[in-house]
């Protein structure tokens, strides 16, 4: 039975480990070549590995998604190797320092929106003009359900995640007619490399807390997640646009 997204080129950025590693992964069990990018040469390497292992198509391209040369330079990358870019899934981020809003370091919050937003940005800025030329595509975010509601000592993650929600809009509605779906993906507390540095390490009982606020009980897996992208991605959705969408254990739902 064809995938979801067979015979599609899909792009995935922060694919080293995390809800980027099970998107790639995702999209190549559902048909597609991925082109899997991170800074993080190693964990990137794992993925491409993992795909293959599977019987998928994969490759590396070692990107910073806050430079612009490199951001070009990977989406040349991904059409020179398979030809074409079908679908984005623009996730890689970071989560920054914790502290308060009047407390924040200004080089700390100038990376993490440099990585978390204006790198969205970016990805957007290199891959929606191939996918104008061939006549349409679909690109996922990655915002947050930080992107919805507030967080306490985490402001410029909440900030970059909000924005990267109102700059999904604004592009959805700008291409809907040159056939380009952009759509986010609003994750809640999900069993990640990141979430496990930024919560558990810092905050012992943390993990039961965040299940136990989470209406269904849990805390999310990055498989779960990486479903919703490709379903995004896919022609299911192909009246989709402009959508933020929550899979966060009904948390925002409160």
């Amino acid at each position: 039975m064809p995938g979801h997204v067979q015979g599609k080129v899909a792009l995935v950025t922060g694919g080293g480990s995390g809800i980027g590693r099970a998107s790639a992964l995702a999209f190549a069990r559902e048909g597609a070549c991925v082109v899997v990018a991170d800074v993080a040469v190693e964990g990137g390497n794992e993925t491409v590995a993992l795909i293959k292992a599977a019987g998928g198509t994969a490759t590396f391209v070692r990107a910073d998604v806050s430079q612009a040369t490199e951001v070009a330079a990977l989406v040349d990358a991904a059409v020179a190797t398979y030809g074409r870019l079908d679908c984005a899934h623009n996730n890689a981020g970071i989560e920054g320092l914790e502290a308060p809003t009047a407390e924040y370091p200004e080089d700390d919050w100038d990376r993490v929106i440099a990585i978390n937003l204006k790198g969205v940005w970016l990805c957007m800025k290199y891959e929606i003009p191939h996918m104008q030329r061939q006549g349409g595509g679909a690109i996922v975010n990655t915002a947050s359900m930080a992107g919805l509601v507030g967080a306490r000592r985490m402001p410029a993650y909440v900030a970059s995640k909000h924005g990267v929600a109102g700059l999904t809009k604004t592009a959805a509605l700008e291409y809907a007619r040159a056939g380009i779906r952009v759509n986010a993906v609003c994750p809640g507390v999900i069993r990640t490399p990141m979430v496990e540095r930024f919560f558990f390490s810092h905050h012992p009982r943390a993990e039961t807390r965040l299940s136990a606020a989470a209406p269904i009980g849990r805390l999310g897996t990055p498989e779960e997640v990486a479903e919703a992208v490709v379903w995004l991605c896919s022609a299911a959705a192909s009246f989709v646009t402009g959508h933020t969408m929550t899979v966060d254990g009904g948390m925002v739902a409160q």
